[in-house]
């Protein structure tokens, strides 16, 4: 699957799914705010590395590549499980890529100033994100 920017995406969305999108996102964000104040700041971090609008985004990505098999006269949802699979393949990574970012952090905020820690770490998430989706897609392109 070639990883492309298809804006007519943005007009077969319908603004339920929009609104899915943003209650996922909100209810994630309430839950791991719960969870800082009751347990603390650094078990709550955990949860907000969690991708927020996955659960929402992968049932909506399901539907509409099955819609658009329909649309061609295919009667299979396989083409729908596999795109919400690769999805949540790439969202993996980047968790992965995410807790590196967090760990550098929290590594690097006690020994040099915001700025530089931010961008430390920022360097190490980029690098990370681009090295293991580089090596996924060498991997699965054989």
């Amino acid at each position: 699957m070639t990883i492309k920017f298809d804006s007519s995406a943005l007009k077969r969305t319908q603004w339920y799914e929009y609104a899915l999108r943003f209650f996922f996102g909100g209810a994630v964000t309430v839950v791991a705010g719960t969870i800082a104040k009751h347990y603390g700041p650094v078990f709550g971090g955990l949860f907000l590395a969690f991708p927020a609008i996955f659960p929402a985004s992968a049932t909506l990505m399901e539907k509409h590549e099955t819609e658009k098999k329909r649309g061609a006269g295919y009667i299979d949802n396989t083409r729908g499980r596999k795109a919400a699979g690769l999805d949540a393949r790439g969202a993996i990574l980047g968790c992965v890529a995410l807790g590196c970012f967090g760990l550098a952090l929290w590594w690097l905020l006690p020994r040099w100033n915001a700025g530089l820690s931010l961008l430390a770490a920022l360097a190490i998430w980029l690098g990370l994100s681009w090295s293991l989706w580089s090596t996924r897609r060498v991997r699965y392109s054989r």
